[in-house]
């Protein structure tokens, strides 16, 4: 009928959500999304979850061997321990950023066929990242255990928020790379790079002490190199894990405090600039996939 107007205000546009807070309002569907990860995970694998303890063990034999044995890299006392709380960090960082910057190829089928809020995917990446993380942990914590560790509430707290620092970059460069990869497939040749850098770039093999060393003339550079929030995360890691178990450490930088500053306000805003691009190329996702 002519001059009838039908109110529509209930009913949501495709692709203009309200981005990552659609994921609090769709949470069977996370949870779905979820279960489907973690159950295809190891799918008609003989070893199954056991994957995730061989492979992260080793990783850390390969690294001790060559650096703690071969190359005589025994400056930190309790060096396998120092290496491996960083290790299982890194892994996380690997892991769930790989994992959320494939998750909306790896399910062309739902998002051609269905609409739902897209940051699902990569916000259930990131969580199967992190029940895939647990494993690692309980690895660490029985070896700290056994060799006298005593935990300390500071160094749980550090932990935790280098936890929830790397998580949340994770998220950011995930959705950012998971926009470009759906319409540039070469997006999943720089996260290949980034991932190969993130163990190099950060005090996982060797001591910050190290870089101070090498650019002792340029202070500067040891800031930029601390401003990393893996390489923030991956000492607070240690503060928690590795520092109760010896008697002496070369402790953090005098600048850590705004160093790990600037990392949460490079974080908050690689997760902002990730929401952007992924909402901007989301419009298009069925048809380019």
């Amino acid at each position: 009928m002519a001059g009838t107007f039908v109110d529509v205000s209930m009913y949501d546009r495709p692709g203009r959500g309200s981005g990552l807070l659609d994921v609090f309002r769709w949470r069977y569907l996370l949870r779905v999304l979820i279960r489907k990860g973690t159950a295809t995970r190891y799918r008609n694998s003989t070893l199954g979850w056991i994957w995730s303890y061989v492979k992260p063990a080793s990783q850390f034999a390969i690294y001790y061997f060559v650096m703690g044995i071969v190359l005589q890299n025994h400056r930190l006392e309790n060096y396998a321990v120092y290496l491996f709380s960083g290790i299982v960090i890194v892994n996380l960082f690997n892991e769930a950023f790989g994992n959320a910057t494939n998750s909306i190829v790896d399910n062309r089928a739902l998002v051609r066929k269905i609409y739902m809020p897209r940051e699902l995917f990569p916000v259930a990446a990131i969580v199967g990242a992190v029940i895939h993380f647990l494993p690692q942990m309980a690895i660490l914590l029985v070896v700290c255990l056994l060799i006298g560790w005593v935990p300390t509430v500071a160094g749980l707290v550090g932990a935790l928020l280098g936890l929830f620092l790397i998580l949340a970059f994770s998220l950011g460069l995930g959705m950012l790379f998971s926009g470009l990869n759906v319409r540039y497939r070469d997006a999943q040749n720089f996260v290949d790079l980034i991932k190969m850098f993130s163990t190099w770039t950060s005090p996982v093999l060797y001591s910050w002490v190290l870089i101070a060393e090498t650019f002792h003339n340029y202070p500067w550079a040891t800031f930029l190199y601390t401003v990393n929030p893996i390489t923030v995360a991956v000492e607070l890691f240690h503060v928690a894990f590795w520092e109760p178990t010896v008697d002496t450490t070369e402790g953090l930088p005098s600048f850590f405090g705004w160093a790990s500053l600037c990392a949460v306000i490079l974080t908050l805003c690689i997760l902002l600039i990730g929401q952007a691009v992924f909402r901007h190329y989301e419009r298009t996702f069925a048809q380019d996939l």
